[in-house]
């Protein structure tokens, strides 16, 4: 049983008009701040126990549970406090921009433009602050009367405001799901790098087709209108994006049977890289200059792909080089040898090894072959850095990297024959 408070009001001194407002508007102060000070006291725990809701929520997770809670301190306080009085329209008032601020909180929280949020925000302060003073519908009569009539369809602003708001809400609850899916299954053990990936991709497919029904659901839509029509609208859209469910397919495929996952290096045609992720339509292969190339996923099932690190990171590396004829070989084959040993990223098991290729037009060919374990750093840096040592060996011990060399005869006529 609500308590009778305007006995009590009654004995406040001074004037009640200006009074109790006042008490009202320090009341709501009050609740706020412990609020305030409960939320500075439960979020810390609350962010231990639920560290997933708390990275989907973006680091708002104080500031919406301070505003939960006072909401729910002020709207005791409204429930109780006499109806169609000064005090209660003041606590309606804080009551509805506690719920407005949650709800931008929530929103902002999970990525959605300010051009929406505010007029949810707006929509959720009037709203409650009717409901708080002579109920809704009053408000719902008047923005029903406001419409146009669209064939045997009446739009309305109520409509609109309620489709609005429902489409913001989906989104918002589509990609909060999004995120608490894709945090559980990036914390699971016993999956790799790739079944997350795959889990996340359809976690993700299957919220948004979830989502697809209800606000169809909702929204009161009847799919049977599109039954005459649905059949080439269907055909079309196959055909339109044929590229884009293939590729999206082929995703799926490369997941499933982990041929490419991130953080492989391959090659594709002209792209070298490492691949930084897989998304619906194509790969992320970054290359050794910062470029992003975003390669078609059915591309990479239907073309020769090279992946360096399908089964073994480990890749040989060929450096090749020449000394000269009258350098000493197996001298010039051991400084070779300590140059790749000594370089950081060369490996030691496989061991370097040094091969004499062929004997070329002024020197001798040579091939070092050196083992790395990390391609996504690049070969061309191994390369730099083995020659660059050999250079300064070579120079210390004499041996000598000759220059092309061309041998020009003279033709001198026969003094005879010119006689």
């Amino acid at each position: 049983m609500t308590p009778d408070f305007s006995s009590l009001l009654a004995l406040v001194p001074g004037d009640a008009e200006i009074v109790q407002p006042l008490i009202a508007l320090g009341i709501a102060l009050l609740l706020h701040l412990a609020a305030t000070a409960a939320a500075r006291v439960v979020a810390p725990r609350l962010r231990e126990k639920a560290a997933i809701l708390s990275e989907a929520l973006a680091g708002r997770l104080r500031a919406m549970l301070r505003y939960a809670l006072s909401a729910l301190f002020i709207g005791f306080a409204t429930a109780l406090w006499p109806v169609d009085t000064a005090p209660h329209l003041i606590l309606g008032i804080a009551l509805g921009l506690s719920i407005a601020l949650l709800a931008a909180h929530c929103l902002r929280a999970l990525a959605i433009p300010v051009w929406a949020v505010a007029p949810l925000a707006l929509l959720l302060f009037l709203t409650t602050l009717s409901g708080t003073n002579g109920g809704l519908t009053p408000v719902g009569t008047m923005l029903d009367a406001i419409g146009i009539g669209l064939g045997k369809r009446r739009v309305t602003l109520l409509g609109l405001i309620t489709m609005a708001a429902i489409c913001v809400a989906l989104f918002a609850m589509v990609r909060l799901a999004n995120r608490l899916i894709g945090g559980s299954i990036a914390r699971a053990d016993g999956f790799d790098p790739t079944q997350k990936l795959l889990a996340q991709k359809l976690a993700a497919i299957a919220v948004v087709i979830a989502a697809f029904f209800i606000g169809v659901d909702l929204l009161g839509i009847d799919l049977t209108a599109f039954a005459v029509f649905s059949g080439a609208l269907g055909l079309a859209i196959g055909f339109g994006l044929q590229k884009t469910f293939g590729n999206l397919i082929a995703g799926i495929i490369l997941l499933m049977d982990r041929s490419i996952k991130p953080g492989d290096v391959i090659v594709v045609g002209d792209s070298f890289g490492w691949v930084n992720k897989i998304g619906v339509r194509a790969v992320s292969v970054i290359t050794r200059d910062g470029k992003e190339h975003l390669i078609p996923n059915e591309n990479l099932m239907t073309q020769e792909v090279e992946n360096w690190s399908y089964s073994d990171r480990n890749v040989r590396v060929r450096i090749t080089l020449g000394v000269g004829f009258d350098s000493d070989l197996p001298l010039a084959q051991q400084l070779m040898l300590r140059a790749a040993q000594e370089s950081h990223r060369v490996l030691d098991m496989p061991s370097p090894t040094v091969r004499l290729t062929g004997f070329g037009e002024n020197r001798v060919e040579h091939e070092i072959l050196v083992w790395i374990s990390d391609p996504e750093e690049g070969v061309g840096n191994v390369r730099s850095d083995v020659l660059n040592r050999l250079w300064l060996l070579f120079r210390d011990h004499g041996i000598t990297i000759p220059y092309p060399q061309r041998v020009i005869h003279a033709i001198r006529e026969d003094a005879s024959l010119a006689q």
